[in-house]
């Protein structure tokens, strides 16, 4: 069950891989500067995460336009997102959880693909935390299915609010 609206957003320091290397992402980068949204993913190089991501990429100017900073996280290397990112033309900032931690700390860590791959290793499930600038969350959503995509209409009016 994801962490709930109200909750202190659990700080990480996550790895993304940029063109010039590995670099060091903190949530805590944005407190008193932005809002943040966090986005999870299942698996890079699957169908619905690339429509996803690629989504987000078309309409990252509404979310820069509403002091947003998007941040995607999953399980997989930073290496196979840049990968799948260059493929796909993906311009969301994408970090790697590849010890499961951070999507723990949200309670966002499910087992077998959300239940439709019994005895698949842990990934994150598809969820949405809209994180304001102060570090709380404000937006909280875990899809019924790993197929499903957040409510991106909510998540954008939640920005809205936070204006």
């Amino acid at each position: 069950m994801p962490i709930a609206v109200g909750t202190k957003a659990p700080d990480f320091n996550l790895k993304s891989k940029t063109a010039s290397g590995l670099a060091d992402v903190k949530l805590s980068d944005n407190f008193g500067k932005k809002n943040t949204v966090l986005l999870f993913f299942p698996l890079a190089f699957t169908g619905v995460c690339t429509q996803e991501m690629c989504d987000i990429t078309a309409g990252l100017g509404q979310y820069a336009g509403l002091n947003a900073d998007v941040i995607a996280c999953s399980v997989d290397s930073p290496f196979a997102q840049e990968a799948w990112a260059n493929q796909n033309k993906i311009g969301v900032r994408i970090v790697s959880d590849l010890d499961k931690k951070t999507a723990a700390d949200y309670g966002v860590l499910v087992n077998g693909l959300g239940g439709l791959v019994p005895g698949f290793p842990a990934t994150s499930a598809r969820a949405a935390f809209v994180v304001d600038k102060g570090g709380v969350v404000q937006y909280s959503e875990q899809t019924a299915s790993v197929k499903d995509l957040p409510n991106f209409a909510a998540v954008k009016a939640t920005l809205e609010k936070l204006q």
